[in-house]
């Protein structure tokens, strides 16, 4: 990366956790997006320096935006927006989405989502082979992770406002859900 280096960005999505960087040179115009190290895009001797560059993001190809504002003389706002939505409010809908859980299994971390409205399960990047079933107090999605059985239980909390609470289980152990 060189020194116009302008804008970094972490990003949780189902398949991982990306890093955007953008470098914006303000004297040529120059535009460069890599995402996790590896270059998206490269336009160099841009005439107008404010605008806006999308890209996508990730195995499902989740649409992102770069917005360049000028604020005053040669000082630009950089800002990112996923589906959008900026930053933020895309990751607080997230949350509401999707149950994430980091666990280590026999040495080696697992990042494990749920998409609560498909209930597609993802463990680093990969999505995984579940099956379903339906129990007395509402669901499990069973599947396997390096030999470990693995459950995500789903039931209703009894409170309208909470809704469904999801839980995962690895060997019948409870594992506590992280915040991204």
């Amino acid at each position: 990366m060189s020194n116009d280096l302008a804008g970094v960005w972490e990003v949780a999505l189902s398949d991982g956790v990306h890093r955007i960087e953008f470098e914006h040179g303000t004297t040529t115009g120059k535009r460069v997006i890599s995402v996790d190290g590896k270059e998206l895009l490269r336009r160099d001797w841009m005439f107008k320096l404010v605008g806006k560059e999308t890209f996508n993001v990730g195995k499902s190809e989740t649409k992102a935006t770069i917005n360049i504002d000028a604020v005053s003389g040669f000082a630009y706002e950089y800002t990112l927006e996923i589906d959008g939505k900026s930053l933020k409010k895309y990751m607080e809908n997230r949350s509401k989405v999707t149950s994430t859980w980091v666990i280590n299994l026999d040495g080696t971390d697992c990042r494990v989502v749920l998409e609560k409205d498909t209930m597609d399960v993802w463990c680093n990047g990969q999505n995984i082979e579940t099956a379903g079933e339906f129990v007395d107090d509402g669901t499990e999605t069973h599947f396997t992770l390096a030999d470990h059985n693995c459950c995500v239980k789903a039931v209703s909390s009894g409170k309208r406002r909470d809704g469904i609470i999801h839980t995962l289980l690895v060997d019948g152990t409870e594992i506590a859900e992280c915040t991204e």
